[in-house]
């Protein structure tokens, strides 16, 4: 098990099947049974994306996708916003962050152990402290389609875009920053 635990420290993304032939190649004489059982005591998982991370209320408004074969030329046309989960040494967060599309930049976050509506609030309030975009684009998940996060938008006269269902790439760059954050930074540590 000491093996494994070193192994998954250089390579937490490493399932069963690629932890067995590593455990194999240094000389230990294991299954992927074993292997697995080993990983389930230790409480050790691949690290891979999971399905289903953001469900929507189905009686929430859904709104269209403005984002497509839109070219975003200038810094706060088009800002994304979108929920990551993040494992902590006491357990658990939500990570929620804003970003320009344009620049890349990231206009607000905030860190939650709640999956509520209250923490994405807080970071769209700091961000239009800032500045206001035109369009605001997020996935279709409950904190988003609430009426209190859609209506704050709308009152601030800024148009929504919404994901389409399991389309993660329709918000890729929020995607592309949680892939940074979680694997050259969380994670390794």
């Amino acid at each position: 098990m000491r093996a494994i635990d070193e192994e998954y420290l250089q390579h937490p993304y490493y399932g069963r099947r690629r932890m067995t032939i590593v455990m194999r190649t240094q000389g230990f004489f294991v299954g992927p049974k074993r292997v697995r059982t080993a990983m389930q005591v230790m409480g050790l998982e691949a690290i891979y994306p999971k399905p289903n991370l953001s469900t929507a209320n189905k009686e929430h408004k859904k709104f269209p996708y403005l984002l497509r074969d839109l070219v975003v030329d200038r810094p706060n046309q088009a800002w994304a916003g979108d929920i990551t989960y993040v494992p902590l040494i006491a357990g658990f967060g939500y990570l929620f962050a804003i970003i320009d599309w344009f620049s890349r930049y990231v206009i607000a976050w905030e860190l939650s152990n709640l999956l509520d509506t209250d923490f994405c609030m807080e970071a769209l309030e700091r961000g239009l402290l800032r500045k206001k975009p035109e369009i605001f684009n997020t996935d279709q998940g409950v904190q988003f389609t609430s009426n209190q996060f859609t209506g704050r938008l709308e009152n601030s006269g800024i148009r929504i875009s919404m994901d389409g269902k399991g389309r993660a790439l329709d918000n890729v760059f929020v995607e592309r920053l949680w892939r940074s954050v979680k694997y050259e930074d969380i994670y390794p540590k």
